[in-house]
């Protein structure tokens, strides 16, 4: 009898031990990390309503005093009243941020990061995102409008809304929310495919820059430091060698679809041409671009556009400000002839035929299907109605209501004329070449009094200098209390 029961407590015993061990597994793989619902598409970047974003430190003058450094300080971030601790925030940019600190001013574009600090943060599964401060954009809407086309087009594109932004509570201004391309936006658009990321961008000016052109250097991964060190993703000697085997082709100028993501790119090019963006691939620099590789085809992912419609001069010896030839551009040479040439993905693609052809369909459906049939009158109108109010408040945007009300009839009547020259240059009722312009300077879509400077000038930096020193001593004034 014994020796039953001790068979009986033996069997129990070992029933409790695997349903133990059982649930413990199934515990340990309902535990297990994974990645986050992607909800930030619908929140944050709901574009029918501006947002609220508050900034919650005690540093805010150490980040301003290291703003050059672009170094990281943590700080609370309510977003539309939810709160996130530990966010990384840093001041951003390029010759926007050299000009911000040159003219004594204290509204920087800034960069939140929800991974800095806490591993795995995120903000319903974006991990950065950044805020644009419309440096020498008074309209507000440059990059918004732009984004909006390139999307429209087919092109890969970051989301984007508009957000009030305060700090400690305090008014700082309007900025505009844009979804860095990193892992987050890699995940929305392309979900499990195997894509690689980079951010190609010059170390000086006067630095030759080849690779950031997408220029075939040699075989050497380490003749191509503004690509790879500049990576967004992981690349493994394998990725490094499928790019460059990608370039190789590009620079043969055949069998270009082996290499490049052809339609996708073209569209890209059509938006880029028609918002006159100089400060891009097609400018002198080259960069301001993302490069997007996926199973060794090539394309490029929008990016910085404050400087567009015209009003790119950094880094030109001579920039263009007359209206008349900056809206009858060429679109068929969008860049003089030695910048085109070390252009290889824009020039290889137009000496192709058909790509070319295709091309100049892609320009005619943009603006037949977006500006002429009024779509582009109404996104502005839309858009104006939502942001005057926060522009009215702002107590630290770049110029008056006055002038930003101006500034949106300019952008307006630039779309308007650009598209009208376009539509002449694609009839061939006025050159579409820069050679064709120097030997009928006569032929042109006129411009009568357009003011390019209008959509932001030097002269409105100098005039903002006052009242974002008043805005700023509120704010740290607060944070010694």
């Amino acid at each position: 009898m014994k020796e039953k029961t001790r068979d009986v407590l033996c069997l129990l015993a070992m029933l409790i031990a695997c349903l133990a061990a059982a649930g413990l597994w199934v515990f340990s793989v309902q535990t297990q990390p994974s990645r986050p619902v992607m909800q930030y598409p619908q929140r944050l970047f709901d574009d029918s309503r501006v947002h609220h974003i508050d900034l919650q430190t005690g540093d805010w003058q150490q980040l301003l005093q290291q703003a050059q450094e672009e170094e990281y300080i943590p700080c609370t971030v309510v977003i539309d009243g939810e709160e996130f601790l530990q966010v990384a925030v840093r001041a951003k940019g390029n010759n926007s941020l050299r000009l911000t600190q040159q003219y004594g001013l204290s509204r920087y574009s800034l960069k939140l990061e929800f991974d800095h600090y806490l591993e795995g943060g995120h903000y319903y599964g974006l991990d950065k995102f950044s805020l644009d401060a419309f440096f020498q954009d008074n309209s507000a809407m440059k990059t918004r409008l732009t984004m909006d086309l390139m999307s429209w087009m087919g092109v890969p594109t970051p989301l984007c809304s508009y957000v009030w932004v305060t700090i400690n509570g305090e008014d700082w201004g309007l900025f505009l929310a844009i979804e860095e391309p990193e892992e987050s936006f890699l995940r929305r658009v392309y979900g499990d495919e195997e894509v690689h990321l980079y951010k190609p961008d010059y170390r000086s000016l006067q630095a030759d820059n080849a690779d950031v052109a997408l220029q075939y250097l040699g075989d050497d991964p380490q003749n191509y430091p503004n690509i790879f060190d500049h990576a967004k993703t992981m690349a493994s000697e394998a990725d490094q060698r499928r790019l460059i085997q990608a370039l190789k082709i590009l620079d043969s100028g055949e069998h270009l679809e082996q290499a490049i993501d052809v339609d996708e790119v073209l569209r890209y090019f059509a938006v880029q041409v028609f918002v006159m963006n100089w400060d891009s691939y097609l400018g002198p620099t080259g960069h301001n671009y993302f490069l997007a590789e996926k199973d060794g085809l090539l394309s490029m992912i929008p990016w910085d556009y404050n400087l567009a419609f015209g009003t790119y001069a950094l880094g030109m010896s001579e920039p263009i400000r007359d209206p008349e030839v900056l809206i009858n551009y060429p679109v068929n040479t969008p860049a003089e002839g030695h910048i085109m040439k070390n252009r290889p993905l824009y020039h290889h693609l137009m000496k192709n035929d058909t790509y070319f052809a295709r091309y100049h369909q892609l320009l005619r459906q943009l603006i037949e299907e977006r500006i002429e049939q009024g779509w582009l009158t109404g996104r502005i109108a839309q858009l104006e109605q939502m942001i005057l109010p926060y522009i009215q408040k702002d107590p630290t945007f770049f110029c008056s209501v006055e002038d930003h009300r101006q500034a949106v009839r300019v952008l307006e009547e630039v779309c308007r004329l650009r598209a009208a020259s376009i539509r002449a240059q694609l009839d061939g009722t006025i050159p579409a070449t820069l050679q064709g312009r120097q030997a009928y300077p006569q032929k042109v879509i006129e411009v009568s009094s357009l003011r390019l400077e209008d959509l932001g000038d030097f002269e409105d930096l100098k005039a903002s200098r006052k009242k974002q020193e008043e805005a700023l001593r509120r704010i740290l004034k607060q944070e010694e209390q």
